[in-house]
């Protein structure tokens, strides 16, 4: 009995051997995929880390562009105010030689009367006595004194004129330089139009139910409004974040001088309001106007200054399409955005 605990005891060992061998190669294992794990991680890690680095680079340098384009509209719009103001200085020059000549010519006149009233007396004055030929002699001296003084206003008014011409080319060439820089600042406006549509058509995707047409962006009310209804819903909302991001990421580039605004027209299609929408509002008309309103707020709650917002509501007098089927409707019932000057 003594020997089969022994031979039982011995048995014993071989299979707890067996079972640390098999402990070990699995710690290992775990070990190796942990180190393979660690490996892998510390890669993506890398290459995200490098990704954001260059996320940064990229900001930074539109941030510069945008701080540069800033300060080129300021200059413009300073150099238009100096150019303004010296075509309004020059105004007030040309107004005062105006005014000096007509002075000069009435002297110039009264000058070329006491002329003629002096030849006259010289042939009366031909048999005169010496005293009066003293006197005829202190005439001529006078007369003489006038012919120079007329002789100086005519240099005066030559020379008043000469600049005139001078001062009105000068005019002449502010103007143009003025109607220029206009001109450019009205293409740049047209410019940032054309970049916010691009932005937001960028933004929006390739919606059927959201178009351009013309210079109108043109949102379909079912995708902001549930029927009969003024309140904008979590769709709409969606969308019309894209909207103000677009809006508020250009505005710095319109030329400060230019008072832009985005107005936003409603429209209703030409279907009669049902009794439960009537009860809420008065006509389609007001509908309109309602769902244009609610569009502003909501832009000036996602920090659109509110100056640069303008509602409007058209009701159904003004359809996109003619007809009345359900597309044509649908088209009719709709939200317009457009970028223009106040």
């Amino acid at each position: 009995m003594a020997r089969r605990r022994a031979r039982g005891e011995a048995n014993i060992w071989p299979g707890f051997v067996d079972a640390l061998s098999t402990l070990l190669l699995v710690l290992m294992f775990i070990l190796s995929i942990f180190v393979v794990a660690q490996f892998y991680l510390g890669d993506r890690l890398q290459s995200v880390k490098d990704e954001l680095a260059s996320k940064d680079d990229e900001l930074a340098r539109l941030i510069a562009q945008i701080n540069s384009l800033n300060d080129q509209l300021g200059l413009a719009a300073s150099e238009q105010q100096r150019l303004t103001a010296q075509v309004l200085s020059l105004e007030d020059t040309i107004a005062q030689k105006n005014e000096e000549l007509a002075g000069l010519g009435a002297s110039l006149a009264t000058s070329q009367a006491l002329v003629a009233a002096s030849a006259e007396e010289l042939e009366a004055e031909k048999a005169l006595s010496d005293q009066q030929k003293s006197e005829l002699a202190t005439l001529n001296a006078q007369i003489a004194a006038l012919r120079r003084q007329l002789a100086s206003l005519q240099d005066a008014l030559d020379a008043a004129e000469a600049k005139d011409r001078e001062q009105q080319v000068q005019i002449e060439n502010l103007s143009t330089r003025l109607n220029a820089a206009l001109a450019r600042k009205v293409q740049e406006l047209q410019e940032v139009r054309s970049r916010f549509f691009e932005a937001l058509r960028e933004a929006l995707g390739e919606r059927t139910d959201v178009r351009v047409v013309g210079d109108r962006f043109i949102f379909e009310s079912d995708i902001l409004f549930g029927p009969c209804s003024a309140t904008i819903g979590a769709a709409g909302k969606v969308e019309l974040n894209k909207l103000a991001d677009a809006l508020i990421d250009i505005r710095g580039e319109i030329p400060t001088e230019v008072n832009w605004v985005l107005r936003v027209d409603g429209h209703a299609d030409a279907s009669p309001l049902g009794p439960s929408c009537r009860a809420k509002f008065d006509s389609n008309l007001d509908l309109s106007a309602q769902r244009a309103i609610a569009v502003v707020q909501y832009l000036t709650s996602r920090g659109v200054t509110p100056r640069r917002l303008l509602a409007t509501g058209s009701g159904s007098a003004s359809p996109l399409v003619s007809g009345f089927s359900s597309a044509a409707l649908a088209q009719n019932r709709r939200i317009e955005f457009k970028l223009t000057e106040r």
